[in-house]
């Protein structure tokens, strides 16, 4: 990854997402901070009862009913494995997943930190019960956005190829983890539900292809057929979720170069009618309606995909995620929580995080490099490298998630849980002082054209 090969285009939708991402993780510590808290006050027990109440529809004889908790588990989980979905289909489409040597250091990585982890936790809870056993997927998953939060306290002087390394790692780890609970944490299968969703997902892909870019028929189609049809299938809902990602339009109606020339004669018309007609507040019919025209083939010139990513991904960060985190955060700490957190299960997703990212990410990484199977990205060293494989190790999110699915057992979701938080906790502090120490013993080299803009600017700072 060279700065010659990353141009503007390519990062600049993954900068927003990053910007946003850092914001986000101060509000996910928060809820996990204050899901903790809860947990362990007289509140604890209210909080259950109300998680625990079944709510649901009907409509005929067809009839939804779940608990709070799994409709927040089950259906808003879904809304955040929907912009995955999305992330993912630009990341391939023109983002730096499109990049082929971009993408192979990452994909290498990836792999290294989703299984050694698993690895590493199967190693702990081999002796146990089979139920245990299924845990193996928890330390597998990285969460982008603790993630680069803990390098956003870094401040400005942190590369950002570092970032962009890092959110590429996450993105290829989402898709594993995708995979992950579609393939083994799924419960008995409908064939006549999945089958269904199945055709409805055909005939998005349909609607795709002929040209129809209206988002509420694929709204309508995705949630009320493809996400229905697969929770009533067993197969994990998210899945769906994530499947209509990818069949959602990524192209426009208009082009940029028919933009920029529509905007110019609408722009020459509205001047024009502006000189006949000179109102201070009100605007006459005509230059309403070429207002109104710019807006349509504005709107029109951007994909789908790209707003509903844009327009979703505020209800993600700033509702989804902390609502997850408060549901499913907190760990009752009572007298026995010293052997809570020695237990198999907690010592496999504790040891399978911090240990088995940094053999898979930092390790694999190392031996590509040594093997020159890929280069290092330009402004990375060996310990901005492994302070980013502590990083990684900060699961949460996609960790409680998959614990959610992988137990029924209340004990072992405890263990687990406690296992998550420390290794995260450990993770983010290793992460953030190696860090600290890399970048301060190491002059940042940004990218050609921020550098260029910096010179151009200090005549106008003077």
């Amino acid at each position: 990854m060279t700065s010659r090969s990353l141009n503007i285009n390519i990062l600049s939708p993954m900068m927003r997402f990053i910007k946003k991402s850092t914001f986000s993780s101060m509000l996910l510590f928060f809820s996990a901070a204050l899901a903790l808290i809860l947990a362990n006050s007289p509140a604890h027990g209210y909080i259950q009862w109300f998680l625990n109440q079944n709510i649901g529809f009907t409509i005929g004889g067809f009839s939804v009913e779940k608990s709070i908790l799994l409709w927040i588990n089950d259906g808003l989980m879904s809304i955040f494995f929907f912009v995955i979905g999305l992330e993912l289909k630009r990341e391939i489409i023109c983002g730096e997943l499109s990049v082929p040597k971009n993408v192979l250091m990452p994909i290498v990585a990836a792999i290294g930190g989703m299984a050694f982890p698993a690895l590493i936790y199967l190693a702990f809870t081999s002796g146990g019960s089979v139920d245990a056993l299924r845990g193996w997927g928890i330390p597998m998953a990285t969460d982008i956005a603790f993630a680069l939060g803990v390098l956003y306290l870094l401040g400005p002087r942190v590369p950002i190829q570092l970032k962009v390394f890092l959110t590429a790692l996450a993105i290829i780890d989402d898709l594993g983890a995708v995979l992950v609970v579609a393939l083994f944490y799924t419960s008995e299968i409908s064939m006549v539900n999945l089958s269904i969703g199945a055709l409805i997902l055909g005939l998005m892909f349909t609607l795709n292809k002929i040209g129809v870019r209206r988002v509420l028929i694929y709204s309508i189609l995705g949630i009320g057929g493809v996400w229905l049809a697969t929770l009533l299938s067993g197969v994990h809902a998210t899945i769906a979720a994530v499947l209509a990602a990818f069949v959602i339009p990524a192209d426009r109606k208009i082009n940029k170069k028919k933009y920029l020339f529509n905007i110019d004669h609408l722009a020459a018309k509205f001047k024009e009618a502006n000189k006949a007609r000179d109102e201070k507040y009100l605007l006459s019919s005509e230059e309403e309606n070429i207002i109104g025209e710019i807006k349509r083939i504005s709107k029109a010139s951007i994909s789908p995909l790209q707003r509903l990513e844009r327009s979703m991904h505020g209800l993600v960060v700033y509702i989804v995620m902390p609502v997850f985190a408060l549901a499913n955060a907190g760990v009752v700490l009572d007298s026995n929580w010293m052997e809570m957190i020695s237990s198999p299960i907690a010592m496999g997703v504790c040891f399978g995080l911090v240990f088995g990212k940094i053999i898979g990410i930092y390790g694999l990484s190392t031996l590509g490099l040594k093997l020159k199977w890929f280069s290092m990205p330009e402004g990375l060293n060996a310990s901005m490298l492994l302070g980013i494989s502590c990083l990684a190790a900060i699961g949460f999110t996609m960790s409680l998630f998959i614990n959610a699915l992988a137990f029924t057992n209340p004990v072992y979701v405890e263990q687990a849980k406690m296992g998550v938080l420390l290794a995260s906790l450990v993770s983010g502090i290793a992460g953030y002082l190696i860090l600290k120490r890399a970048v301060n013993k190491k002059e940042i080299t940004s990218f050609p054209q921020i550098n260029k803009a910096a010179e151009d600017l200090k005549p106008i700072q003077k």
